[in-house]
């Protein structure tokens, strides 16, 4: 029994009502369809998972019909786990089509964008096994490639926070794969066809060997958002509005990133944050949780300055500056003088900050307006209230 073809908007929400009643139904607070990249080698293993569209907490209605359509194409839904992936078929998308009837007319922009996606497929002569649907129930450890990177698609977009996606276990569900392009190819393939590809001129040009997808191969960044060299980004990041990444020793790594326009011209590892009209100087590193936070997710603060090739290792608040070539760590001892402190202390009327003349970094963790600098003299790590105004420039940015 197929999807009768829907007249009107309210015969589609009466289909809707009766697809969430069945018995056993949940609801998926993400889901989407991508046509899968599989391995040259063994078509089984899927390498890379394309999105046109994720929908994130978001257009219930159309997961629903996407639910019943599978249905109706002889393909049971398993609502019981935390996620649920299938293949499509013609079927599938014939029975989409008919509940997206009273749609179909006015999806373009903007406007009924899983419409779209069904329209897209209806276009195709023959989708074969190369388009999935993947469903997730709750933000579990994903199971699948396609599951990861509905979220890494999730982060990348701005649909879900940073920090906000669970992504234990991604890294041993993602094959080690060679990148050509938007191209990933088996590596073993690779090896069994070394000889007479290379023979032949037909060895591609591998830009990459890694897990993850570079961000511009499936992300469209903002108009006024820069990336000066695409393997400074990988899939997963976050970039805000107006963000610049020069080349050089730039980098943003999956689940970190900006949260407004940023000049990043260091390194941000993975879950660090940088705040909006913040300076991360070239060759500046900010910590991930893997490389010396001891876990401790680091965020930087707006109109924040770290110098080049400055280390930042503890969360700083907003107007904060590290002076070029310096490391600040958890553990790092701060000097600071009783007339700078009692600064300190004004521009942060929370803090409990006790009146001695040496502190431990973490301790000020978080704090507004502190500027850590070294003494030249002593090698002492020293701070102050911060005096210089951080300024990007708007026409940059």
């Amino acid at each position: 029994m197929a999807i009768e073809t829907i007249k009107n908007t309210d015969e589609f929400k009466e289909l809707v009502t009766q697809i969430t009643a069945q018995d056993g139904y949940k609801e998926p607070m993400a889901f989407g369809i991508a046509r899968v990249d599989r391995g040259q080698k063994n078509a089984d293993k899927i390498l890379q998972a394309n999105f046109g569209l994720i929908n994130w907490n978001e257009n219930f209605g159309s997961g629903a019909v996407f639910i019943k359509a599978l249905q109706e194409s002889k393909c049971s839904v398993d609502f019981s786990g935390s996620e649920f992936v299938a293949t499509i078929n013609d079927n599938f998308v014939a029975n989409a089509m008919s509940a997206f009837s009273p749609y179909l007319a006015e999806a373009t922009g903007d406007a009924h964008k899983n419409v779209q996606v069904i329209k897209a497929l209806a276009e195709m002569e023959d989708i074969g096994k190369n388009f999935r649907i993947v469903f997730l129930f709750e933000d579990a450890n994903a199971q699948s490639v396609e599951a990861v990177y509905l979220k890494l698609y999730a982060l990348s977009l701005s649909k879900a926070p940073l920090r906000g996606v669970n992504l234990n276990g991604a890294f041993g569900i993602l094959s080690n794969v060679a990148w050509v392009g938007n191209t990933p190819y088996e590596l073993d393939y690779l090896r069994d066809n070394e000889i007479e590809m290379k023979l032949r001129g037909t060895y591609p040009t591998v830009d990459a060997v890694d897990k993850f997808p570079r961000f511009l191969q499936h992300i469209i960044p903002a108009d006024n958002t820069r990336i000066l060299e695409a393997s400074k980004v990988r899939m997963g990041a976050q970039l805000a509005n107006g963000t610049t990444v020069m080349p050089g020793a730039s980098y943003i790594n999956f689940n970190a990133g900006t949260l407004g326009a940023v000049m990043v011209e260091g390194r941000i590892s993975s879950s660090a944050i940088v705040g909006a009209g913040s300076d991360v100087g070239g060759g500046a590193s900010i910590l991930g949780v893997l490389s010396g936070t001891d876990g401790n997710p680091i965020s930087i603060g707006e109109n924040t300055l770290l110098g080049a090739n400055s280390t930042c290792g503890i969360p700083l608040g907003d107007a904060c500056i590290i002076d070029g070539g310096i490391a600040i760590f958890a553990g790092t001892k701060i000097k600071i003088s009783a007339d700078e402190l009692a600064k300190i202390k004004s521009a942060n009327p929370k803090s409990d900050l006790e009146s001695k003349e040496i502190f431990r970094a973490d301790t000020l963790q978080g704090l507004n307006g502190i500027h850590f600098r070294q003494d030249s003299t002593t090698g002492e790590m020293i701070a102050r209230r911060s005096t210089r105004e951080v300024v990007l420039n708007l026409e940059l940015h």
